[in-house]
C-alpha cells in the first residue's frame, strides 16, 4: 500500500504541474529531471552511466553508481505580465563516491517539432540547421554545386542541430554566449520558452546543451556542471575536436548548484523569441556596473598619434590597416578599416591628420576602383590592387560586397563633413563614389538581390544571399541625398525590403565578415539596423522604426550582458576587464570583442531618440563605455600590448584551445577603428534636460545635483588618469532628425584627470 501511495504521489505532481502550466495558457511546458553522469576520459569522456530522476518534490534521492545523491529544489515564481520561475538546485552527495562525474538539469520538451527556431545568443540560430561544410580558416566555398547565386545558407562546422536527419545535437559552454540561455519558439503552438541561468558555479562554467531524438518528436534542453562536452567540443572551424573537458571527482559532503529561470512566453511569430530575449537578458546575478579606465578624447590621440606613426605610408599617402603583414592587412576598402578609418581621423584629427586624409582620397580615386565598378576589395604596397582572396587562386577576384558598401556609406559621411570643414570635395572623389552607387544600382536592377561575393573584374554575383551588403540601403539612401539622384533611394528601398522579408522576418542575418562563409554574424545583424534607421531619417516613413526596432533587437543578442568571472590566473582578471557590453563576433569565430567591426553603435542612440525606448540608450552605453578597456596606455597597460594596439579578442569561451580564455592577443585590428569611431559619434554625455535624463557614454561618472522647472544641474566627476574633454550633447529636440556629423563642433566640456565640474542646462 505504501509502494502504490508513493507512486500516486508522483503521478499527483505530474498531473498538478502539467495542470497549473497549461491554466496560463503556455504550451511545452518541460519536465525538468536531475541527472548524474559519468564519463570514460579515456574515450574523451565517452557517457558510460547516467541516472535520471523527474524532479517532483522538493527533495529527490538519486543512486548513481556508488553515490547517493540528495537534490533539493528551491522554487519561486513570478506572476503577471512578465511570469517566470526561479529555480536553484542543489545536488549533494551524501554518500559514497563517483568519479569522472557532473550533474545535470534536463528540461524534456515531449511536445517538439523540428522546425522550431532554436536560440542559443550569439551562438545558435534557428539551431544553425543549415548546409554546413568543414573548411579551415579563412573558409571560403570551393565546390562548384556550392558557388552560384541562389544557393541556400551555407555556414562552416560549428555547433548545430542537424540539417538532414542523424544526430542532432549541441553542446556549448556558458561563456560561449552572450547571455547564457536557451530558447526556442514554436511556430505551431506559437508559444516559445527561455531558460536562462549564471555564467556557473564553484565548479566552473556551466554547460548548456539542447538534443533532439531520432524521431525529432522530443528535444532536451541540459545545462550541466561542470562543463563536459561529450568526446567532441568545437574548436575554431570543426566541431569534432576532441574534448579536452575535465570532469569531477565527487565525495560525500560536495554539492553542486544550478541556479536557472523559466520564462514561457507567447511567440505568434519569430521576432517573439528575439524580444522576449531582449526582456530578460540581464536576468542574472553578476553585474556589477561599468569600469572606468580612459576618457574618450585621451583614446582618440592615443590612436591618432598611433596612426600616424604606424599606419600611414608617406610614400603613397594612405593609412594602412594594420601593420602590412600581409596584405589583408595593408589595404582593405571596408569592413576591417580603409576608408572608413579616415572618417573619425578626418573628424577628429589634427591639420596634419586631416592633410594626410585627404591624401589618402588622392590615392584612392580613380585607381580603387576596379573594372566591375566597384571598388577593388584589396591592395598592398600602395600599388598593388586585389580584386579579393589571393589566399585561395579560385576566390582572387571574389569582392566582398560588404566592403563597397562601408566605402560608399563613409566616403559620403566625409563629404558631408568636409563641406562642413570648408575642405574641397574634388570632383574626381564625388564621381569615383558615385560610380560604386551607380554598380550597385545595376546589381540590383540584375539580379534583385546584391549577393555576398561579386566578380571584381565583371561585376557578376558570385556567391549570392546573405545580408553581406546590409549598410548598403544606408549608403544608398545618403547618396539619394547627397547627389540629388532619387534612383539611388529607390534602390535602397528595394534592397531593404528584400532584406527584411528574406532574414530579418527569419530572425537571421549572415555574411558579413569576409573569413566565415556565411556563418550567422553581428556585423550584417548591425549594418542592418544603421540602414532602417537612415531610411527612416531620409522617408520619414515609421515602417523603418518598426523594421529597425525588430532588427536592433535581433542584434542585441549579440552583445555581452554580463561581467563574465574570469579565472584569478589569466590575464583579464588581473586586468580586472568588465564584459558587459562586449560584441560577439560570429558563430564561427566565437570571441567577444571591443565593439562592432566596425561601427560606433550610433543607430541605437538615434533609434532610441525616435522611439523613446530606453533599451537602445542602456545597450549602447554598455557598449560605449565598454570598449576603453582594451586600449593599452602608459597610464593604463595591458599585459606586453604595444601602446594603441587595441586587439579584437575577448574570449569568453575555449574556442582557441583550453587555455585561451581571458588571455591577451597583442595584435592591431579594426577595434581600434571601432574604438575611434566611438569617440566622435557617440556623445561622452547625452542631456535630455526635459525629461530630466543624463546618460554618460564616455569613462566619466555624472549625477544630477539640481533639478527645477527651468534647469537641470548635473555634476561631472572624471575618475580616470587622463583628462577628459567631454563631447556634451543637449537633446532639445528629440523629434529632430540626427542625422551625420552632429556632434562636430558641438559642445564640449572640460575635466582633469580625479576633478569635478559642473553643468548647467536649460529646460
Amino acid at each position: 500500500m505504501k509502494h502504490y501511495s508513493k507512486h500516486l504521489l508522483s503521478y499527483y505532481f505530474i498531473i498538478f504541474f502539467l495542470f497549473q502550466f497549461v491554466s496560463v495558457g503556455y504550451a511545452q511546458q518541460p519536465f525538468i529531471s536531475a541527472r548524474i553522469n559519468q564519463y570514460d576520459t579515456n574515450q574523451y569522456n565517452l557517457l558510460i552511466h547516467q541516472q535520471k530522476t523527474f524532479i517532483n518534490k522538493k527533495e529527490t534521492f538519486v543512486q548513481a553508481k556508488n553515490s547517493l545523491w540528495k537534490v533539493v529544489v528551491q522554487k519561486k515564481d513570478a506572476t503577471g505580465l512578465n511570469k517566470f520561475e526561479d529555480y536553484t538546485i542543489t545536488f549533494i552527495c551524501t554518500n559514497g563516491s563517483i568519479n569522472n562525474a557532473s550533474v545535470s538539469v534536463d528540461f524534456d520538451f515531449n511536445q517538439w517539432k523540428e522546425k522550431n527556431y532554436v536560440l542559443f545568443p550569439a551562438a545558435v540560430y534557428n539551431g544553425n540547421r543549415y548546409a554546413w561544410r568543414r573548411l579551415r580558416y579563412s573558409p571560403k566555398l570551393h565546390d562548384i554545386k556550392d558557388i552560384g547565386i541562389n544557393k541556400p545558407i551555407i555556414i562552416n562546422d560549428v555547433p548545430k542541430l542537424s540539417e538532414n536527419g542523424g544526430v542532432s545535437r549541441i553542446q556549448e559552454r556558458s561563456g560561449s554566449m552572450s547571455t547564457p540561455a536557451m530558447g526556442f519558439a514554436d511556430s505551431s503552438s506559437k508559444k516559445g520558452y527561455w531558460i536562462i541561468s549564471d555564467q556557473g558555479n564553484k565548479w566552473g562554467d556551466y554547460g548548456m546543451d539542447v538534443a533532439e531524438n531520432k524521431t525529432r518528436t522530443t528535444a532536451t534542453f541540459s545545462i550541466t556542471s561542470p562543463v563536459v562536452r561529450e568526446q567532441f567540443l568545437y574548436k575554431f572551424c570543426d566541431a569534432r575536436t576532441a574534448s579536452w573537458d575535465l570532469p569531477a571527482n565527487f565525495k560525500k559532503g560536495d554539492s553542486v548548484v544550478i541556479s536557472f529561470s523559466l520564462f514561457p512566453f507567447n511567440a505568434p511569430n519569430t521576432q517573439a523569441l528575439f524580444n522576449k530575449f531582449v526582456e530578460i537578458r540581464k536576468h542574472t546575478t553578476n553585474q556589477k556596473g561599468f569600469k572606468n579606465s580612459l576618457s574618450y578624447s585621451e583614446c582618440m590621440q592615443t590612436l591618432e598619434e598611433k596612426y600616424n606613426k604606424q599606419n600611414f605610408v608617406e610614400q603613397h599617402g594612405y593609412y594602412a590597416i594594420g601593420m602590412r603583414e600581409n596584405f589583408l592587412q595593408d589595404w582593405q576598402i571596408g569592413w576591417t578599416g580603409g576608408m572608413i578609418t579616415t572618417y573619425p581621423l578626418l573628424f577628429a584629427g589634427s591639420k596634419t591628420t586631416q592633410e594626410r586624409v585627404i591624401k589618402n582620397f588622392n590615392w584612392l580615386f580613380p585607381n580603387g576602383i576596379s573594372p566591375s565598378g566597384f571598388y577593388w576589395d584589396a591592395g598592398q604596397k600602395g600599388t598593388e590592387w586585389i580584386g579579393g582572396d589571393i589566399r585561395n587562386m579560385h576566390t582572387k577576384n571574389w569582392h566582398l560586397i560588404r566592403k563597397s558598401g562601408d566605402a560608399v556609406w563613409y566616403i559620403i559621411k566625409q563629404f558631408m563633413l568636409m563641406d562642413q570643414q570648408q575642405i574641397e570635395v574634388k570632383t574626381r572623389w564625388k564621381e569615383g563614389n558615385k560610380k560604386v552607387c551607380d554598380a550597385f544600382v545595376q546589381l540590383w536592377n540584375k539580379y534583385h538581390q546584391i549577393g555576398q561575393f561579386v566578380d571584381g573584374q565583371t561585376g557578376e554575383i558570385v556567391v549570392g544571399g546573405s545580408t553581406s551588403g546590409g549598410i548598403v540601403p544606408a549608403g544608398l539612401a545618403l547618396a539619394s541625398v547627397y547627389y540629388k539622384d532619387s534612383t539611388y533611394l529607390n534602390t535602397a528601398i528595394a534592397i531593404a525590403n528584400y532584406y527584411n522579408q528574406q532574414f530579418v522576418e527569419k530572425g537571421i542575418s549572415c555574411g558579413g565578415p569576409g573569413d566565415a562563409l556565411q556563418n550567422f554574424d553581428s556585423e550584417s545583424a548591425y549594418a542592418l539596423v544603421e540602414s532602417f534607421v537612415t531610411l527612416y531619417e531620409i522617408t520619414k516613413d515609421k515602417q523603418w522604426l518598426t523594421i529597425a526596432e525588430n532588427a536592433a533587437k535581433q542584434f542585441i543578442t549579440w552583445v555581452v550582458s554580463y561581467n563574465y568571472k574570469y579565472n584569478d590566473t589569466t590575464a583579464f582578471a588581473k586586468a580586472n576587464i568588465h564584459t558587459i557590453g562586449g560584441v560577439y563576433a560570429n558563430i564561427q569565430n566565437k570571441h567577444s570583442a571591443p565593439g562592432i567591426c566596425t561601427a560606433s553603435g550610433i543607430g541605437l542612440l538615434k533609434l532610441f531618440r525616435y522611439t523613446n525606448n530606453r533599451l537602445y540608450l542602456d545597450v549602447l552605453q554598455d557598449m560605449a563605455h565598454h570598449i576603453t578597456q582594451y586600449l593599452p596606455h602608459p597610464k593604463k597597460p595591458l599585459g606586453n600590448t604595444p601602446f594603441g594596439w587595441v586587439s579584437e579578442r575577448v574570449n569568453m569561451t575555449d574556442w582557441e584551445g583550453p587555455q585561451s580564455i581571458g588571455y591577451i592577443l597583442p595584435i592591431s585590428t579594426w577595434a581600434e577603428t571601432s574604438l575611434m569611431l566611438t569617440t566622435v559619434e557617440i556623445p561622452g554625455i547625452y542631456i535630455d534636460a526635459k525629461k530630466s535624463l543624463v546618460t554618460a557614454f564616455d569613462n566619466v561618472n555624472v549625477a544630477i545635483i539640481a533639478n527645477t522647472a527651468t534647469e537641470l544641474v548635473v555634476e561631472i566627476s572624471n575618475p580616470t588618469p587622463t583628462d577628459a574633454h567631454i563631447r556634451v550633447f543637449e537633446d532639445k529636440n528629440t523629434n529632430s532628425i540626427w542625422g551625420e556629423n552632429t556632434l562636430y563642433n558641438g559642445q564640449k566640456v572640460y575635466v582633469a584627470a580625479g576633478k569635478t565640474t559642473v553643468l548647467r542646462c536649460k529646460k
